[in-house]
């Protein structure tokens, strides 16, 4: 199974840094795991709706543009799903069961994704009702993708 991140903004702490590249090691014995950066749009702190669509469709197009057109696509959204890790392990498992070998997950920017990328994207997913850094957000979404692998094969690490 091939594992896409596709994530806005380039990562610049180093622990976050860290985290990730223990996670994509860990992941390897399961899956192929890639992250792609997109760059970021510039998004003052005052800015008018309009403006925020526009930042958006930017980083929508970016995003667009790196996703496989045979990819089963997941995107990040607060408005999204809310499943445990079990229903979430179960999800990637059934892709996996239905040949769906390409996965692409997808982190927006801080003002979110266009809504080209929520149309393209065939399952929305919601980590909480709360706000996280899309920084963070790529850590803590590889540590459930590994943490997926381990409950579809019984091995210790889930509890």
């Amino acid at each position: 199974m091939k594992i896409s991140i596709i994530a806005v903004g380039k990562l610049k702490e180093k622990y976050l840094k860290q985290g990730i590249e223990e996670y994509i090691k860990r992941l390897g014995a399961y899956a192929t795991i890639d992250v792609i950066e997109v760059p970021d749009e510039k998004a003052p702190e005052n800015m008018s709706q309009a403006d925020m669509n526009l930042v958006k469709q930017k980083e929508g197009d970016k995003i667009i543009a790196k996703i496989p057109s045979d990819a089963y696509v997941i995107s990040l959204e607060i408005k999204g799903d809310m499943l445990s890790s079990e229903q979430f392990a179960k999800k990637i498992d059934q892709l996996a069961i239905h040949g769906k070998s390409k996965i692409v997950l997808i982190i927006g920017g801080s003002l979110g994704l266009s809504e080209q990328v929520q149309k393209r994207s065939d399952y929305a997913m919601s980590f909480s009702k709360m706000t996280f850094p899309h920084q963070l957000m790529r850590l803590v979404l590889l540590e459930q993708v590994y943490r997926a692998f381990r409950i579809n094969r019984n091995e210790p690490y889930h509890k």
